[in-house]
């Protein structure tokens, strides 16, 4: 039993969270060292992610602000960070609009943040040599990825993105036994979905669509947590989907 349950503890692994000041990237950040992690968060709201990192407890946990929009940011965060065995992408912003009714600035936008960004950032940590043989990289993507849903045009394609830039680096670094892969959550109760529903107003008829009832970014960190330990050492290249049924029907 000891030996399974050891399968699924991070002990002495060091992980990279983005995003981590709030919402999904913040309860992956307190889960994985709940698991016996060191965790480096990032995020842009410096006061935020101080807060996360004193319900870290502080050192050995450390924090690195960055604005990922901004590549300066992201070699200087590259050239600070040190090895690690694990790396989460959580950043992301999401925005409604009809695509007939989109700006550049909509598309543009998101694209930044949720495709360009993390694929700089991992570019830039495979050129320093951060990542260690044998780690695991994980990117927050969405079941936007996988279904039509609508007013998200610009959020469904970069997560569509995300995904089939992880299955072609998962080839790249297979050799070093370097495992990607996403987890694709549907409606989980985060600030991005509180504001969303300050936009759109009353989603209960999207949320009675999900038999299991929406997620907590709980459920998102233990599937982080499976695809960061060796449990899932023979996994790469996948996108899990977490929605509690809401795609069987």
């Amino acid at each position: 039993m000891d030996t399974v349950l050891s399968a699924f503890g991070l002990q002495g692994r060091s992980i990279l969270v983005t995003g981590a000041s709030s919402g999904i990237g913040r309860q992956i950040a307190l889960s994985c060292a709940a698991a016996g992690a060191t965790l480096i968060i990032s995020g842009r709201n410096g006061e935020r992610l101080q807060a996360v990192l004193d319900e870290l407890g502080g050192e050995p946990h450390r924090m690195l602000a960055a604005d990922l929009n901004d590549e300066a940011q992201i070699d200087a965060l590259s050239g600070a960070l040190g090895k690690i065995d694990g790396l989460v992408h959580s950043a992301g912003i999401s925005a409604l609009s009809p695509l007939r009714m989109a700006s550049r600035e909509h598309i543009e936008s998101q694209l930044a943040t949720n495709v360009i960004a993390p694929m700089l950032l991992t570019r830039y940590l495979l050129a320093r040599q951060c990542i260690s043989n044998g780690a695991s990289i994980l990117f927050i993507s969405s079941i936007s990825a996988h279904i039509g849903v609508r007013g998200v045009s610009a959020y469904s394609a970069s997560k569509a993105a995300v995904e089939g830039m992880a299955r072609s680096l998962s080839v790249e670094l297979a050799s070093r036994s370097i495992r990607v892969n996403c987890v694709a959550p549907g409606l989980v109760q985060t600030p991005m979905l509180e504001a969303a529903l300050a936009t759109t107003g009353d989603l209960s008829a999207t949320m009675a669509r999900y038999p299991l009832g929406i997620g907590q970014p709980e459920d998102v960190a233990n599937a982080a947590i499976f695809f960061l330990s060796s449990a899932s050492r023979w996994i790469t290249g996948r996108a899990l989907v977490l929605d509690g049924g809401h795609t069987v029907e």
